[in-house]
Protein backbone atom coordinates (compact mmCIF):
# COMPACT_ATOMS: atom_id res chain seq x y z
CA UNK A 1 0.00 0.00 0.00
CA UNK A 2 1.72 3.39 -0.35
CA UNK A 3 2.14 5.44 -3.88
CA UNK A 4 3.99 4.53 -7.13
CA UNK A 5 5.40 7.80 -9.22
CA UNK A 6 5.99 7.66 -12.80
CA UNK A 7 6.38 9.86 -15.50
CA UNK A 8 3.42 12.14 -16.22
CA UNK A 9 5.01 13.34 -19.39
CA UNK A 10 5.65 9.72 -21.39
CA UNK A 11 2.93 6.91 -21.59
CA UNK A 12 0.32 5.64 -23.60
CA UNK A 13 -2.28 8.57 -24.60
CA UNK A 14 -6.03 8.21 -23.36
CA UNK A 15 -7.07 11.25 -23.90
CA UNK A 16 -7.06 12.46 -20.31
CA UNK A 17 -8.37 15.72 -18.90
CA UNK A 18 -11.29 15.89 -19.93
CA UNK A 19 -13.36 15.43 -17.18
CA UNK A 20 -12.86 13.31 -13.66
CA UNK A 21 -15.90 11.25 -15.14
CA UNK A 22 -14.47 10.68 -18.14
CA UNK A 23 -11.00 10.39 -17.28
CA UNK A 24 -12.03 7.46 -14.42
CA UNK A 25 -14.03 6.15 -17.31
CA UNK A 26 -10.74 5.98 -19.80
CA UNK A 27 -8.58 4.52 -17.42
CA UNK A 28 -11.13 1.56 -16.43
CA UNK A 29 -11.65 0.90 -20.26
CA UNK A 30 -7.46 0.61 -20.38
CA UNK A 31 -7.16 -2.14 -17.95
CA UNK A 32 -10.37 -4.24 -19.50
CA UNK A 33 -8.86 -3.94 -22.78
CA UNK A 34 -5.99 -5.21 -21.02
CA UNK A 35 -7.61 -8.34 -19.83
CA UNK A 36 -6.63 -7.37 -16.38
CA UNK A 37 -9.11 -9.05 -13.66
CA UNK A 38 -10.26 -5.31 -12.54
CA UNK A 39 -14.17 -6.01 -11.67
CA UNK A 40 -13.54 -5.76 -7.74
CA UNK A 41 -11.51 -2.52 -8.08
CA UNK A 42 -12.48 0.83 -7.98
CA UNK A 43 -10.59 3.28 -9.40
CA UNK A 44 -10.65 7.66 -8.75
CA UNK A 45 -8.51 10.77 -10.78
CA UNK A 46 -7.71 13.34 -8.42
CA UNK A 47 -5.31 15.83 -11.36
CA UNK A 48 -2.65 13.62 -11.88
CA UNK A 49 -3.47 11.04 -9.06
CA UNK A 50 -4.83 7.96 -9.46
CA UNK A 51 -6.56 5.81 -6.45
CA UNK A 52 -7.20 2.49 -7.33
CA UNK A 53 -8.45 0.31 -3.84
CA UNK A 54 -10.79 -3.01 -3.87
CA UNK A 55 -9.42 -6.35 -4.18
CA UNK A 56 -7.71 -8.51 -6.72
CA UNK A 57 -7.10 -12.57 -7.02
CA UNK A 58 -3.26 -12.66 -6.77
CA UNK A 59 -0.54 -10.03 -5.99
CA UNK A 60 1.25 -10.15 -10.10
CA UNK A 61 -2.47 -9.22 -11.22
CA UNK A 62 -2.94 -6.11 -8.55
CA UNK A 63 0.96 -4.67 -9.82
CA UNK A 64 -0.43 -5.01 -13.42
CA UNK A 65 -3.77 -3.08 -13.25
CA UNK A 66 -1.17 -0.10 -10.99
CA UNK A 67 1.64 -0.30 -13.85
CA UNK A 68 -0.97 0.15 -16.12
CA UNK A 69 -2.89 3.02 -14.65
CA UNK A 70 0.13 5.09 -14.10
CA UNK A 71 1.90 4.23 -17.67
CA UNK A 72 -0.34 6.30 -19.22
CA UNK A 73 0.35 9.91 -20.32
CA UNK A 74 -0.68 12.44 -17.39
CA UNK A 75 -0.82 10.25 -14.91
CA UNK A 76 2.35 11.30 -11.97
CA UNK A 77 1.31 8.67 -9.00
CA UNK A 78 -0.92 5.58 -8.22
CA UNK A 79 -2.20 5.00 -5.02
CA UNK A 80 -2.72 1.33 -4.14
CA UNK A 81 -5.45 0.43 -2.01
CA UNK A 82 -5.91 -2.98 -3.64
CA UNK A 83 -5.97 -6.00 -1.83
CA UNK A 84 -5.45 -9.59 -2.69
CA UNK A 85 -6.83 -12.98 -1.68
CA UNK A 86 -3.25 -14.79 -2.62
CA UNK A 87 -0.79 -13.06 -1.14
CA UNK A 88 2.92 -13.31 -2.45
CA UNK A 89 6.26 -11.48 -2.50
CA UNK A 90 6.06 -8.49 -4.09
CA UNK A 91 7.56 -7.26 -7.49
CA UNK A 92 10.16 -4.32 -7.38
CA UNK A 93 9.24 -1.52 -9.65
CA UNK A 94 12.03 -0.17 -12.19
CA UNK A 95 11.91 2.94 -14.61
CA UNK A 96 13.20 2.47 -17.76
CA UNK A 97 16.35 4.88 -18.92
CA UNK A 98 17.33 5.97 -22.13
CA UNK A 99 19.58 2.91 -23.81
CA UNK A 100 17.90 0.32 -21.53
CA UNK A 101 17.37 -2.97 -22.68
CA UNK A 102 15.39 -5.73 -20.84
CA UNK A 103 18.02 -7.50 -21.44
CA UNK A 104 20.34 -5.09 -19.38
CA UNK A 105 17.18 -4.54 -16.76
CA UNK A 106 17.68 -8.21 -16.33
CA UNK A 107 21.31 -8.19 -15.65
CA UNK A 108 21.19 -4.97 -13.04
CA UNK A 109 17.76 -7.06 -11.03
CA UNK A 110 18.77 -11.07 -11.43
CA UNK A 111 22.73 -10.72 -12.46
CA UNK A 112 21.97 -12.63 -15.68
CA UNK A 113 20.59 -10.42 -19.23
CA UNK A 114 19.41 -13.84 -20.03
CA UNK A 115 16.28 -14.02 -17.82
CA UNK A 116 14.47 -10.75 -19.62
CA UNK A 117 11.79 -13.03 -20.51
CA UNK A 118 10.88 -13.54 -16.89
CA UNK A 119 10.40 -9.35 -17.38
CA UNK A 120 8.75 -9.53 -20.09
CA UNK A 121 5.96 -12.21 -19.54
CA UNK A 122 5.66 -10.50 -15.81
CA UNK A 123 4.59 -7.30 -18.02
CA UNK A 124 2.22 -8.64 -20.75
CA UNK A 125 -0.30 -7.39 -22.05
CA UNK A 126 0.83 -4.15 -21.22
CA UNK A 127 4.13 -5.10 -23.03
CA UNK A 128 3.88 -6.43 -26.79
CA UNK A 129 7.36 -6.75 -27.61
CA UNK A 130 10.87 -7.06 -25.38
CA UNK A 131 11.95 -4.61 -27.52
CA UNK A 132 9.52 -1.99 -27.42
CA UNK A 133 9.74 -0.11 -24.01
CA UNK A 134 10.67 2.97 -23.83
CA UNK A 135 12.35 5.76 -21.14
CA UNK A 136 9.80 6.57 -17.91
CA UNK A 137 8.17 3.46 -18.37
CA UNK A 138 7.96 1.70 -14.80
CA UNK A 139 8.11 -2.10 -15.38
CA UNK A 140 7.38 -4.92 -13.05
CA UNK A 141 10.32 -7.08 -11.91
CA UNK A 142 9.04 -10.24 -9.98
CA UNK A 143 11.08 -12.43 -7.73
CA UNK A 144 12.67 -15.56 -9.20
CA UNK A 145 10.95 -18.41 -8.26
Amino acid sequence: MGFLDFASAVGKRLGLGKSKKDDEAALRKEIEALGLGAEGVSISVDGDTVSASGMVSNQAEKEKILIALGNVHGIAKVEDNIDVQEPAPEAVYYTVVSGDTLWAISKKNYGAGNKYMVIFEANTPMLSDPDKIYPGQVLRIPPLD
